[in-house]
């Protein structure tokens, strides 16, 4: 079973009708748990300001990759993952490669230099009303002699009168140049459709997909984010003040933690409400949500001095209810007393009993205090939110669970738990088949012994429950 037919057939509360649905299935077998074909990689290269990310917007048909009419916007090698005439890919976004670059411009000509030697197909982007520059020839020399696939990409082809000018592009040598506007999607259907033709089915041996992982810091107005943001890269990536609202943009920063790389991004302070924000606060609030989409873990700072609010719980649950793993991290631990903590730990216990599985951490943004263990937490919490559990490993816990402590009884009747299975992760869901309605109380037992057994700390957990539905026997 894949996962999307569990999660369109089956995931959230319902009803299944024929046991016929499932029969078909081998949950018996121990270490069952389904193989996720990697994807293989698209990377889109060339020089600043062509506009290589507003393409991988209308790849990937959403807009992930920031895009400003400002050279040297994307700075990092960032992958998405697309989709085109149900075939999976991913779009990894590149810096502008420069042949003779220095400086910050150097590192980002090794991330798209990086991208070359480990896709799968690369699409090179030039502008095609300004024409083939030194640059383009330069990055074409390169790319000449890749045994990787290479399509040229002229960009900017908003009329028929630019298309003209496109054609000029077969001089680079890297065969036909087709023709699109990024902007307005002209093209790019024909595009992608060659795409897929060099694209192979799987990645080439020894690529590696994806790219860092994705951390928001979020929190109420004058917490410490952007101090934190500013501490883990070793600079001022953002800027500190101690007026709230500083931040107002999500800021984006790739900083090397642990040995590996990570997205940060550093938004912008929630007030109590949305509605009672107004013009740049209103559409800061609205960025901060779409940082926490687009993130796979946050980070949630909380002012340890001080009492717990109503605008961190509603930070809070903002997070809860994305499904996002969650790292806690009570900031400014360095002004808390002893009669603080006390006060503190009867605060978590009252009022983040939502999330008791949230992994916590006591940090202080401005002396450097125990942030480095941010980075265990994040790696708790994101393998925990990448689980996947064996359906037969599952189903044998399971029934050693309820033949220990049965359901309740409704009307009279024990609901049986037919199966179960794990219809996704990112967060990890579960699904329960049964002859009856399972009390809420029951399924928090359940995700309770759930998190013991298998161990999901850092990580929401999601389960849902689908009734069989009676059958009327007389019409047989």
């Amino acid at each position: 079973m894949t996962d999307e037919f569990v999660s369109d057939n089956f995931a959230g509360d319902g009803i299944w009708s024929e046991e016929s649905d499932w029969e078909g299935l081998d949950f018996d077998v121990e270490g069952d748990e389904e193989s996720h074909v990697p994807a293989p990689t698209l990377a889109v290269v060339g020089r600043p300001n062509v506009g290589k990310s507003t393409l991988v917007n209308r790849i990937i048909g959403r807009r992930e990759a920031v895009v400003q009419d400002v050279p040297g916007v994307t700075r990092d090698r960032v992958s998405y993952e697309g989709t085109w005439n149900g075939r999976r890919f991913m779009v990894q976004d590149t810096g502008g490669w420069e042949p003779d670059a220095k400086g910050l411009q150097q590192s980002v000509a090794r991330q798209a230099e990086h991208a070359m030697q480990t896709a799968d197909a690369i699409l090179v982007v030039v502008d095609a009303v300004v024409g083939a520059t030194a640059t383009d020839e330069a990055v074409a020399k390169v790319l000449r002699r890749s045994k990787t696939p290479v399509l040229l990409v002229a960009n900017k082809v908003d009329d028929e009168r630019t298309e003209a000018e496109a054609a000029a592009l077969w001089s680079l040598g890297l065969g036909e140049p087709y023709a699109v506007s990024a902007v307005h999607g002209r093209g790019t259907g024909d595009l992608l459709d060659q795409v897929l033709a060099v694209l192979p089915e799987t990645p080439r041996e020894g690529t590696r997909t994806g790219g860092p992982r994705r951390v928001a810091l979020v929190g109420k107005p004058n917490v410490g984010k952007s101090s934190l943001l500013n501490k883990l890269a070793g600079d001022e990536r953002s800027v500190v003040h101690n007026v709230a609202g500083t931040t107002v943009d999500p800021v984006d920063s790739v900083i090397e933690l642990g040995g590996r790389p990570w997205r940060f991004v550093d938004t912008a302070g929630l007030r109590r409400k949305v509605s009672h924000a107004s013009g740049a606060e209103f559409y800061a609030s609205l960025r901060t949500k779409g940082a926490i989409e687009a993130a796979e873990v946050a980070i949630l700072l909380i002012d340890a001095s001080e009492p717990i609010t109503e605008q961190d719980l509603r930070v809070l649950g903002m997070v809860a209810d994305s499904g996002r793993a969650l790292v806690i991290a009570f900031n400014k631990w360095d002004l808390v007393d002893e009669d603080r903590r006390l006060q503190l730990d009867r605060e978590i216990d009252r009022d983040l009993v939502r999330v008791p599985w949230a992994q916590r951490v006591n940090i202080s943004a401005q002396t450097g205090r125990a942030v480095q263990k941010l980075v265990p937490a994040l790696d708790t919490a994101l393998e925990s939110w990448d689980k996947r559990i064996p359906t037969g490993r599952l189903n044998t816990w399971l029934k050693e669970v309820v033949a220990a402590t049965p359901p309740p009884m409704r009307g009279g009747r024990l609901p049986r738990i037919m199966f179960a299975t794990q219809a996704g992760t990112r967060p990890p869901t579960f699904v329960l088949f049964t002859t009856g309605f399972l009390e809420a109380g029951y399924r928090r037992f359940l995700e309770r012994r759930l998190r013991e057994e298998f161990n999901f700390d850092g990580s929401p957990v999601r389960i849902s429950v689908r009734v069989r539905e009676k059958r009327d026997r007389r019409k047989r």
